[in-house]
């Protein structure tokens, strides 16, 4: 059977800089990142752009139409997929509502020297089976809206309105089997006939490590693409089931008679921290393995040829939504701060040569905040990491993952410091009533990093109300 599960620092600089720039000539054509902005402390976009060129990615796919971001990509020449927020798909079944939601946030940027916006994402994986239908009835009037909307604006012929689906509208027990899902299969019958009808793609998020998060029984090598199992479908061999997904969808568009209209891959990446599977070396793996494959435009056994794709994530997101599981904060190609994570070569000819990081990042001071070796009462000790870890980034110390090694006092320094940095280094925020105190000697420890937060605009507004909130919580704890 077929199995899945679907998805709900280097600094370079000087002369290595422009090595690294050459060793990107001949990157995968047609490739694209996911660029989403949940953090805390967010990088400046013109950064982010920067960091864009400088690799040689020329399409980036978007979760809104923020107008900082898009005027950060004004000019830059990158191929945009600007978005609508699932909260707003309902707005969106009003026309008039649609149009002006495309005159704000396309049309605007519609000049020479504006937004090469190329794509419009209503929705991001609406029909996800978690959502118990919020959206089943307001998405596709929302598509015909914004595509209609585009039309008569008169850039329908070059912006196309998609849905990014989530891999879990499809199903079979092999990739020839694939169908829509029998709840749905009208409605994406409906969405996918108006595709083919306005030359738009469909596309779809494909998670391999997600079969194996919370399956111990899936095959782990076939998560990957060097091979290791295999199935059989009537004498087509699969061996990495990003490859079976992929063409599970394409027989379930051939089952409705509309097998042309172009797929593609809106998310598909590996996350390095949040679970067991989660780590540098299986991220390496993967994407070694991806990459060239890409490169070589092979495709899939009933897709052969080209695939566009946007790999998720570009940067690391320490404010997402766990709720999926802790890995959602670390699936970043770079980390928090626009620095590589490990080697990636976007040609796709695995050269060992690490991505361009983000230039001039501004840092805090190196301090961290740590667990004070002379406290004596320990009582309130579970309540103060229980609190920094409510309000901070903690997922790296979960079960395997990148700090689940350290001692009870290391527990408390890491849940301690993050949220010193989250804090941008307050002094009220190392304090956790006479636990902490503060340090200029780096506490990391083996594959742990005790991160120096980035010193950003977007991250003052949080610094004022933080004292306050932390008397009105321990206030709580005292009672």
């Amino acid at each position: 059977m077929l199995i899945w599960v679907s998805r709900m620092g280097v600094f370079v600089s000087g002369m290595i800089y422009f090595m690294m720039l050459g060793a990107l000539v001949g990157d995968v054509k047609g490739l694209g990142v996911n660029w989403g902005t949940q953090a805390t402390h967010k990088l400046p976009p013109k950064t982010v752009v920067q960091m864009l060129k400088d690799n040689g990615i020329t399409k980036v796919k978007l979760f809104d139409a923020d107008q900082t971001t898009m005027s950060a990509l004004a000019g830059s020449n990158i191929e945009v997929m600007v978005a609508i927020p699932n909260d707003q798909l309902a707005a969106m079944n009003d026309y008039g509502r649609a149009k002006s939601w495309v005159q704000k946030n396309v049309t605007r940027y519609h000049f020479d020297g504006g937004v090469n916006i190329t794509y419009v994402a209503v929705g991001n994986e609406p029909f996800l089976s978690s959502y118990n239908n919020s959206f089943l009835n307001v998405t596709f009037p929302a598509l015909k809206n914004i595509q209609n909307a585009l039309n008569e604006a008169g850039v329908g012929n070059t912006i196309k309105a998609t849905i990014p689906q989530n891999a879990d509208v499809y199903e079979g027990s092999v990739p020839s089997a694939g169908r829509f899902r029998p709840d749905i299969s009208a409605l994406m019958t409906q969405i996918v006939a108006f595709l083919s009808q306005n030359n738009a793609p469909f596309t779809v998020n494909i998670y391999p490590f997600l079969s194996l998060y919370g399956n111990d029984d899936f095959p782990i090598n076939y998560a990957f693409f060097d091979g290791g199992y295999s199935i059989s479908d009537n004498g087509v061999i699969y061996t990495n089931v990003f490859d079976a997904n992929f063409d599970t969808l394409v027989s379930a568009m051939k089952a409705i008679n509309y097998g042309n209209v172009p797929i593609f891959v809106g998310e598909v990446g590996w996350p390095t921290d949040g679970d067991k599977n989660a780590n540098i070396n299986y991220a390496v793996r993967f994407y070694n393995g991806l990459l060239p494959k890409l490169a070589s435009n092979e495709g899939t056994p009933l897709h052969p040829g080209f695939i566009e794709v946007y790999l998720f994530a570009l940067i690391d997101e320490d404010a997402k939504s766990v709720a999926p599981g802790k890995f959602e904060r670390h699936w970043g190609i770079f980390r928090y701060d626009g620095q590589p994570k490990f080697p990636m070569d976007l040609s796709g000819a695995n050269n060992g040569a690490y991505l361009v990081g983000a230039m001039g990042v501004p840092y805090y001071a190196n301090q961290w905040c740590m667990f004070n070796p002379n406290a004596t009462d320990l009582s309130k000790l579970g309540d103060n990491i229980n609190f920094a870890c409510t309000f901070a980034d903690c997922t790296p110390l979960g079960y395997r993952s990148s700090c689940n090694g350290l001692n009870a006092n290391g527990n408390a320094s890491y849940a301690f410091n993050v949220y010193y940095q989250t804090q941008n280094q307050a002094d009220e925020a190392c304090d956790f009533e006479g636990l902490a105190v503060v340090t200029t000697q780096n506490i990391s420890q083996s594959n742990c990093n005790f991160t120096i937060q980035i010193a950003t605009s977007s991250s003052s507004a949080q610094q004022a109300p933080v004292s306050l909130l932390l008397l009105i919580l321990l206030m709580f704890w005292y009672i």
